[in-house]
């Protein structure tokens, strides 16, 4: 199938369709696992010219496997380009670097995954590079915010562990009127859940190992771009300026791993979300829980923009008991749930994000992002939900 017919394909088809190789014709896909590539005369001229592209020259420039995940990330992000990384934060850390220098400015959300927010705040002032935090579900804070020297709005789709959700069209078109690049975060979404890019935003990174891997047993990550802003190869120039020189490629076996993740991520995650929709139903009315959010309920301060935005709410949700010492508790008392730091697989997975992901965040800091200690994190998996509704029940009456 030519590659034009399969971006008109509608998503579950776009992400299990695979194209045969063409020497095996093999319907699975290959796997290459090789670390160096012999040359002859032509490909050592070609290189020694500057070609890059499409020639297979030491596997941190690049592989076959790497390849054709990219090629598939692309299909069901709506790409016009991809970059396949080593784990999400490489894919977070080769964005900022790529598009930053020092003098330059970000606006970003004050509540973005832990490790992102240590970056922006902590490290990349090294480098001479300021980060304003903000609201960005609020814009006229997000205006407020912008400076001459701003190059990108930065945000998460549903922000880790608050589940805000921004209003995308007013970020962008308040960034694009400015020339400021729009990045986004999909992690929590995935691209099941949301397409950002098809909403005008410049750039989406995915922490692959979560939802589009889905089983708990690969890391890699993914930058997706379609951006008017940007050149056409920039995704091209960032692989070899940025990602090749800081050495974080995707390996062969796990770019291998996460396209099988591709072709059953539309069904995992539709059940997901389900599950999702019913857990957050059932913890809003609990006696002990004292407040739940998720983008599906009614009382989520967003769950408007959420309609407007997402066909479906998404798998992830959190809610909130007395105390650290109390979410602990339920945690500790979990039997088919897993007490785990990890999100987006087959088993359901939880977490007390101000103890754990965000731990070397500064309290005030973490108060300001919205993340108190009681808060609990879920990701939903494939239980069934009547049976973790049950296994959270009887967790939850150990606080009795």
């Amino acid at each position: 199938m030519k590659k034009d017919k399969r971006s008109n394909l509608r998503f579950d088809s776009k992400a299990v369709y695979c194209p045969p190789d063409e020497e095996t014709k093999s319907i699975a896909p290959n796997i290459v696992m090789s670390s160096s590539f012999q040359y002859d005369a032509e490909i050592f001229q070609r290189i020694v010219e500057g070609e890059r592209k499409d020639v297979n020259i030491y596997g941190r420039c690049g592989n076959p496997t790497e390849y054709q995940f990219e090629e598939q990330m692309m299909m069901i992000e709506g790409a016009d380009a991809c970059l396949a990384t080593a784990s999400g934060m490489a894919a977070i850390s080769i964005t900022l670097l790529g598009l930053l220098k020092s003098g330059d400015h970000i606006v970003c959300d004050w509540t973005t995954y832990s490790s992102t927010h240590e970056m922006l705040d902590h490290r990349l002032t090294d480098y001479n590079i300021e980060t304003t935090f903000v609201d960005t579900s609020n814009i006229d804070a997000v205006r407020a915010a912008i400076r001459p020297n701003t190059k990108i709005i930065y945000y998460e789709t549903i922000a880790n562990p608050s589940m805000k959700v921004a209003p995308v069209a007013p970020l962008v078109e308040l960034a694009h009127a400015r020339d400021i690049v729009v990045v986004c975060d999909n992690t929590f979404a995935s691209p099941y859940v949301m397409r950002p890019l098809e909403w005008g935003v410049d750039i989406v990174v995915e922490s692959a190992t979560k939802f589009i891997g889905g089983h708990s047993d690969v890391i890699g990550g993914s930058i997706c771009m379609k951006s008017k802003l940007l050149p056409s190869d920039f995704l091209e120039q960032i692989r070899w300026n940025t990602m090749v020189k800081l050495g974080a490629p995707l390996a062969p076996f796990n770019a291998w791993m996460l396209i099988r993740g591709i072709q059953t991520l539309s069904v995992r995650v539709e059940r997901q979300c389900q599950t999702a929709a019913k857990l957050a139903t059932h913890f809003e009315g609990h006696p002990i829980i004292k407040q739940v959010w998720y983008p599906g309920l009614t009382s989520h301060p967003q769950h408007e923009v959420a309609k407007k935005q997402m066909p479906k709410f998404g798998a992830m949700l959190t809610f909130e008991v007395e105390d650290g010492d109390a979410a602990l508790k339920v945690l500790d008392n979990l039997e088919l749930s897993c007490f785990s730091a990890s999100l987006g697989g087959v088993r359901s997975t939880t977490q007390i994000p101000a103890l754990m992901a965000f731990l070397d965040i500064p309290k005030p800091e973490r108060e300001e992002m919205g993340i108190r200690d009681g808060m609990i994190r879920v990701s939903t998996g494939l239980e069934d939900a009547y049976d973790l509704i049950e296994d959270f029940d009887a967790a939850l009456s150990k606080l009795k």
